[in-house]
């Protein structure tokens, strides 16, 4: 007999069956959203907080990470569907949708996490989805997923052993995102999360260990909440730093490596090419799944300044993780 939970009263049915069914029962297949919180002038503290479902272990995490004081910030909540796996939270942790796309409260029970948090997100953009990429491994599917991505203020408080930091303004991007996605199995993604004055560039883009583009998608979100403007074209030259600023090799495991700095290029649906150089440092590092988030400072070719979060992560890259730390890669 098929279990019901409270949301197969609402229309949220997807396939002729009840929820949390999904169409791919698949060890990877899951439900996440992403939240990231920095300062729009400078270097400083950073903030994310993630909730995700996975349907095939029925479970709800969310991961604490960031950068405070200097110190880097790795947590994870849990709990079991027990009947629930729809409600926003867990453990210390709850999200609340105050009015979709537009709010979202965040908060952490500070008694019991090592970050308090009590932000509310108000959007800043229109949301964006992203088209849906897949990935595949010979037939094996290894990534398959759709993703909506916005930029908005953060206002409230977080709180770290035991002192309490202001947030006024902050900058940053949210994500839904749902479908397959096996971290360690992709050779290499890179998202781009660029805030500016006037708007949001956004970028989503997955390669073969060799280079070979397998997918590339975002957008271009002015802050006065006109329409998006998908990107058409993308390239990158980054490199990876160490401690000094100089340029360092990844190697297998990333020891030297601290941050990122380079250039790369966007251009929008009509035309017009932006190039974007940065710099910056780690805000979270992902150990064994290779790199991780970086808080960058960034410049645009015509003047504007602003701060951004970069995500580098993967398996085998010819540019960005030259030895390979897994097998079975894609394509196959």
């Amino acid at each position: 007999m098929p279990r019901l939970t409270p949301a197969d009263e609402y229309f949220y049915h997807q396939i002729p069956e009840p929820l949390p069914n999904v169409v791919n029962f698949h060890d990877h297949w899951r439900e996440s959203l992403y939240f990231v919180a920095h300062r729009p002038d400078a270097l400083g503290d950073v903030v994310v907080l993630t909730l995700a479902h996975f349907p095939k272990r029925e479970e709800v995490d969310s991961l604490q990470l960031g950068r405070i004081d200097g110190e880097f910030i790795m947590a994870r909540h849990s709990r079991p569907y027990d009947g629930d796996p729809h409600t926003m939270k867990v453990g210390p942790v709850s999200i609340d949708i105050v009015e979709p796309f537009k709010t979202v409260r965040l908060f952490v029970d500070p008694g019991n996490a090592p970050v308090g948090v009590d932000l509310t997100f108000t959007a800043r953009t229109q949301a964006h989805a992203l088209r849906r990429g897949t990935m595949k491994a010979g037939h094996e599917v290894v990534w398959d997923q759709s993703h909506m991505i916005q930029s908005g203020y953060f206002n409230g408080s977080f709180t770290y052993k035991g002192e309490q930091h202001e947030v006024r303004d902050w900058w940053g991007q949210r994500d839904h995102s749902w479908g397959i996605r096996n971290h360690q199995r992709c050779p290499m993604w890179m998202w781009l999360a660029i805030q500016l004055p006037d708007g949001m560039f956004s970028v989503w883009n997955w390669e073969y260990a060799n280079g070979a583009r397998v997918y590339t998608d975002g957008c271009w979100a002015p802050a006065d909440g006109g329409d998006p403007v998908g990107v058409v074209a993308f390239s990158h030259d980054l490199h990876w730093t160490d401690a000094t600023g100089a340029p360092a090799d990844y190697g297998r495991d990333g020891e030297k490596v601290t941050g990122l700095a380079g250039h790369v290029d966007i251009t929008l649906d009509g035309g017009k090419t932006v190039g974007i150089d940065a710099e910056g440092r780690f805000h979270s590092r992902y150990g064994p799944l290779g790199g991780g988030q970086l808080e960058m400072l960034v410049r645009t070719d015509d003047g504007r300044r602003g701060t951004a979060a970069y995500e580098i992560t993967g398996s085998h890259h010819h540019r960005y993780f030259p030895v390979a730390r897994a097998e079975k890669l894609p394509p196959g």
